[in-house]
C-alpha cells in the first residue's frame, strides 16, 4: 500500500478545509458509492468513537455486515476503515486508492475528503449492510455530511475546535446539528441546555424525530475481570449488559445512546435487540480508558470534557489510587484545565513532547508551570523514554490521541509510528 500511503502523506499540507463541494465532486467522480450504503451518521465533541464501536459490534452480532469509518487513526491509516470489525485489507485499500486517484484527476481535496470517499468505495465494494459514519470535526461542513443516513447521532457537545466551530456551546451545537436531515431520526445524549435547545430547534425545523437518552444514572454496577477481559456489568431495562469500555461516561452516556439507536434499528429491520445488546461485550475501542496491561491505562482524552470523563472513571475503577501520569498536549488545545483535573488523581507527572509537523506541543517546562506546585514532574525526551521513567504502577497516559497512538505503537509493535 506504499503508493496510496505516500499519496495521503502529500495531502496533509492542505490541512482542514471545511466545506462539502469538493467531497461531492469526489463522490460523483467515484461513481457515487455512498448511494449503495445505509449510514448511521455520528457527530459530537467526545464519545463518537466509543458509541460507534458499540453500534458496530451490536449490528455485527445481530448478523449484519458492517463498515466503520472513524478518525484519527492511532498507529496505521487502515484503522480508519473497518469492515466487519477488522482494519481494511492493505490490498483492497491500495486498489481503491489507485482507482480514486485516477477518478480525482483535476480535482483539489484534503486528506480527510479523500479518505471519506475512499471509505465509501471500500464499504460499497465490500457490500456492507450498515456503515457507522463518524464526522471528523463539526458536522455541517464536515466531508462526511454528503450522505443521507438512516439515523443521525449527536453524542455530546462541549468546547473544542473553537477556531473552526465557534467559541460558544450554542455555536458548536449549530455545527454539530448540521448533520440532521429532513425526516431522519436524531438520537442524542444529555446535552448542555443551550446545546439541547439548538438541536431540538433544528430537528423540529427539519421534521426529524428526536430521541434523547434518559437522564437517570444506571445503578447498581460492578467491575469484573474475566478470562476474556475486564468488564463493567450493569442492568438496563431488564437486560444485563457486560461492557469492556470502562467508566461512568460509557455506561451512563454513550451506552444509552447506543440503546436508543439499536432499539430503533431492531424495530425497523426486524432483528432481536437482545442479541445486539449481548454482543456489546465484544466491543473494542483503543485508547479510551484502555487497560494495556494490569495497572497501565491509556486514554486519548484531549479536551476538558474528555479529561473530566477520564478522571471520573479512574476514581470509579481505582478508588483511592494515585497515578504516575504520562501527559502531552498540543498548543492549539486547552490543556491547563485538563491538567488541573488530572492532579486530583496523580502522584507525579511525566511530560513528553509530541512530534507532529507544523503543530507545536507544550514543553515539559511549560506544562510544569501550569501545575499548582504541589506535585513533582519529570521531562521525557520521547514516548519510549517516558515509559522507562514510569516504573511505578498504576500509570495513566493521557492528554492527546497522538500520545496514545505513540504509546500503542511502542507497546504493541516496538516502534512509534506517526498518526
Amino acid at each position: 500500500m506504499d503508493d496510496t500511503r505516500a499519496f495521503l502523506d502529500t495531502l496533509q499540507m492542505f490541512g482542514i478545509k471545511p466545506g462539502l463541494e469538493q467531497t461531492r465532486k469526489l463522490m460523483d467522480a467515484a461513481g457515487n458509492p455512498e448511494r449503495k450504503l445505509k449510514f448511521i451518521h455520528l457527530a459530537g465533541t467526545n464519545g463518537k468513537g466509543s458509541t460507534g464501536a458499540m453500534l458496530e459490534q451490536g449490528l455485527r452480532t445481530a448478523g449484519y455486515r458492517t463498515g466503520f469509518y472513524s478518525s484519527p487513526h492511532l498507529v496505521d491509516v487502515t484503522e480508519r476503515f473497518k469492515i466487519n470489525g477488522k482494519d481494511a485489507d492493505n490490498i483492497a485499500l491500495e486498489a481503491a486508492g489507485v482507482k480514486l486517484r485516477e477518478c480525482a484527476k483535476g480535482l483539489e481535496f484534503t486528506y480527510f475528503e479523500f479518505t471519506t470517499v475512499l471509505a465509501a468505495m471500500l464499504f460499497a465494494d465490500a457490500q456492507v449492510d450498515f456503515v457507522i459514519w463518524e464526522t471528523g470535526m463539526g458536522g455541517r461542513l464536515d466531508a462526511t455530511n454528503t450522505v443521507t443516513p438512516l439515523a443521525s447521532v449527536i453524542t455530546n457537545i462541549a468546547l473544542d475546535h473553537q477556531r473552526y466551530l465557534g467559541d460558544t456551546v450554542a455555536a458548536i451545537a449549530a455545527e454539530k446539528a448540521g448533520i440532521i436531515k429532513p425526516g431522519v431520526p436524531v438520537f442524542c445524549g444529555m446535552l448542555p441546555h443551550e446545546a439541547a435547545q439548538v438541536v431540538a430547534q433544528t430537528a423540529a425545523e427539519k421534521h426529524a424525530p428526536l430521541a434523547v437518552a434518559a437522564p437517570e444514572a444506571i445503578l447498581p454496577f460492578c467491575y469484573e475481570r474475566k478470562e476474556d477481559g475486564f468488564f463493567q456489568i450493569f442492568e438496563y431495562r431488564d437486560q444485563t449488559i457486560e461492557l469492556p469500555l470502562l467508566g461512568t461516561m460509557q455506561r451512563n452516556h454513550n451506552f444509552k445512546i447506543v440503546y436508543l439507536v439499536l432499539e430503533y434499528l431492531a424495530q425497523r429491520f426486524h432483528f432481536k435487540l437482545e442479541t445486539a445488546l449481548a454482543g456489546l461485550r465484544g466491543t473494542f475501542w483503543p485508547a479510551r480508558c484502555q487497560e494495556l496491561e494490569l495497572g497501565f491505562i491509556v486514554d486519548g482524552g484531549h479536551n476538558p470534557d474528555g479529561v473530566a470523563a477520564l478522571t471520573a472513571a479512574m476514581r470509579e475503577i481505582y478508588p483511592g489510587e494515585k497515578f504516575t501520569v504520562i501527559f502531552a498536549g498540543f498548543k492549539d488545545k486547552e490543556v491547563k484545565t485538563g491538567l488541573a483535573m488530572l492532579q486530583t488523581v496523580a502522584k507525579r507527572f511525566i511530560f513528553v513532547p509530541l512530534h507532529e509537523y507544523g503543530r507545536p506541543s507544550y514543553s515539559a517546562e511549560e506544562l510544569g508551570r501550569m501545575l499548582d506546585g504541589t506535585l513533582p514532574y519529570l521531562a521525557a525526551d520521547n514516548v519510549r523514554h517516558a515509559l522507562l521513567l514510569a516504573d511505578d504502577k498504576p500509570v495513566l497516559a493521557a492528554g492527546s490521541l497522538y500520545l496514545a497512538g505513540e504509546i500503542l505503537a511502542v507497546k504493541n509493535h516496538g516502534t512509534a509510528t506517526k498518526i
